[in-house]
């Protein structure tokens, strides 16, 4: 298991500096950039030609943009990742602020959609083209492909303001006397109900999909015969020997959607005013702060590559024979 963790990670390294370099590439295509912003709001002679160059000069935007790939590259392996000029702060004092949010909801999400999903695909896949088999695959047909920005607001609408059962939206009620303990976090939790089920629908689907398909696929395998005839019970069949292979497709799943759980993060954050990662990227794109996004984007990024690593490691676990043939 030790080499195979040390050839993975050396991989990593690499696959990091390589999505910087795009990353950094990418939003130079973009039009515009923050001196064009911020001339625009300035207005009248603010915004001639000669402030925006002015501007450009004091940001280095006016240097070629291999050299500025340089020095970001640089001040990215001491950990420096430079000030927000939108803010007038380190982007890591902004990042540290809102990373919290994020990780609260992303990992709420992901625990609802493993557990939810994977028990409506266990039950599917007991009776194939049943009752309950047509159901959830209905209703994951429903939550795949209905928009999170939708299913975001039908919620507000329902629970936030015709039952008003739950906040609309924010982390926490602003009081005059500050909540504590475990009032806080009851509030907390109170507002964390709507954004983590929104996101969490997309992946239920996903979760439930590939765990009746992987399950009815291990249950006609010989070795469930086999238990079967020593006399074993269904359920203890269906648990032990059919879902521990079962497992193997939905932990990979797990790993490649973990992009786009952080994406769907932005929308989300942004429909519920969530204060987190997400709604931090979609102000940076709005304010064309290059310092943040791209910080964002980083550490976007490297969670990813560590997700995935420890996917394929917990892959390795329950399937030794990848780590010895890899």
């Amino acid at each position: 298991m030790l080499p195979y963790l040390t050839r993975r990670l050396l991989l990593a390294v690499p696959l990091i500096l390589g999505i910087i370099a795009f990353n950094f590439f990418l939003l130079q295509l973009a039009p515009g950039d923050l001196a064009d912003v911020l001339a625009s709001e300035q207005g009248g002679a603010a915004a001639d030609a000669g402030y925006v160059a002015e501007l450009r000069k004091a940001f280095g935007l006016d240097l070629p943009v291999l050299t500025q790939l340089g020095v970001y590259l640089k001040n990215v392996l001491t950990l420096d990742f430079g000030f927000s000029h939108r803010y007038g702060v380190p982007v890591a004092t902004l990042i540290t602020e809102r990373l919290g949010g994020t990780l609260l909801l992303a990992l709420t999400s992901l625990v609802l959609a493993v557990v939810i999903g994977t028990a409506l695909g266990l039950l599917a896949s007991r009776r194939p083209g049943g009752i309950v088999d047509s159901l959830v695959s209905v209703l994951s047909t429903i939550a795949y492909s209905a928009p999170l920005f939708w299913v975001g607001l039908m919620l507000v609408v329902l629970f936030g303001v015709h039952l008003q059962w739950l906040p609309t939206g924010g982390f926490q009620e602003v009081t005059q006397v500050p909540l504590r303990g475990l009032v806080l976090w009851g509030d907390r939790l109170r507002h964390l109900v709507l954004p983590a089920t929104t996101l969490a629908l997309f992946f239920v689907a996903i979760y439930a999909r590939m765990t009746r398909a992987s399950m009815i696929e291990a249950m006609s395998q010989d070795y469930i015969r086999t238990a079967r005839a020593k006399g074993l019970s269904e359920g203890r069949i269906a648990l032990r020997h059919g879902f521990r292979n079962a497992l193997l497709p939905l932990v990979t799943m797990v790993g490649l959607q973990a992009g786009s759980l952080l994406g769907g993060s932005v929308v989300v954050e942004t429909v519920f005013a969530w204060p987190g990662m997400g709604r931090l990227a979609f102000e940076a794109v709005s304010n064309r702060d290059l310092n943040l996004l791209l910080s964002i984007m980083l550490l976007s990024s490297f969670v990813v590559v560590a997700v995935n690593l420890t996917v394929d490691l917990l892959y390795a676990w329950l399937d030794p024979r990848i780590a010895v043939s890899a």
